[in-house]
């Protein structure tokens, strides 16, 4: 489910759950489309679901979201005010039960969904969560990625579009000194949020 979404997200969902474009239609639970506002100027996009998106067919609802939801928190922002999704709609399990980083023909075959999303909510403002996501987007709009090492925090511009790439929180969980990076990255990305072109947002 999409909450606050109107029907053009609802039947991009549809499409995703009867999507067999690749094998994970036979190893996934639930499909994971993503959630929040269908307005939302801000737009969270990590890599795919892990176990427990998988089980609930939310994203970001394990120990890493909890983490993504106290660093938005601390700037003022609500889960339900933006949008957070994955280039993945389903989750990619190796032969052992865990979860994987997607092959490139899994992310060629699913992130059309991904682009439909961003397509119909115009987000004002992308925050790419980790490597695959950040690579991705970059991608997708015309600039070189570089590892999410060197670019983190950085602002891109693409149009009236601005793209900032995250660590995942999923990183900041094993390395503790990457959620100390995480919360700076998260204060900048406030500063930008007061901007005049989203004045008023988060309040």
């Amino acid at each position: 489910m999409i909450l606050g979404s109107d029907d053009e997200l609802d039947e991009i969902s549809a499409a995703i759950a009867a999507c067999q474009r690749c094998g994970l239609v036979n190893t996934r639970t639930k499909i994971v489309p993503g959630e929040g506002s269908h307005r939302a100027e801000v737009m969270f996009i990590g890599e795919a679901p892990g176990r427990d998106e998988d089980a609930q067919g939310r994203p970001f609802v394990g120990r890493a979201g909890k983490l993504l939801e106290r660093l938005l928190a601390e700037i003022g922002i609500r889960r339900s005010e933006v949008f957070i999704g994955n280039v993945l709609k389903c989750r990619p399990v190796s032969s052992e039960g865990k979860d994987r980083k997607p092959t490139e023909r899994e992310v060629s075959a699913c992130s059309h969904f991904l682009d439909s999303q961003i397509e119909k909510i115009k987000p004002k403002v992308i925050c790419t969560l980790g490597d695959t996501a950040t690579q991705y987007i970059l991608r997708k709009y015309g600039i070189k990625p570089d590892a999410i090492s060197k670019i983190h925090g950085k602002v891109f511009e693409a149009d009236k579009l601005k793209i900032i790439p995250l660590y995942h929180p999923a990183a900041a969980l094993y390395t503790y000194r990457l959620e100390r990076v995480m919360k700076e990255d998260f204060r900048k990305l406030k500063s930008i949020l007061s901007q005049k072109t989203l004045e008023g947002f988060g309040s």
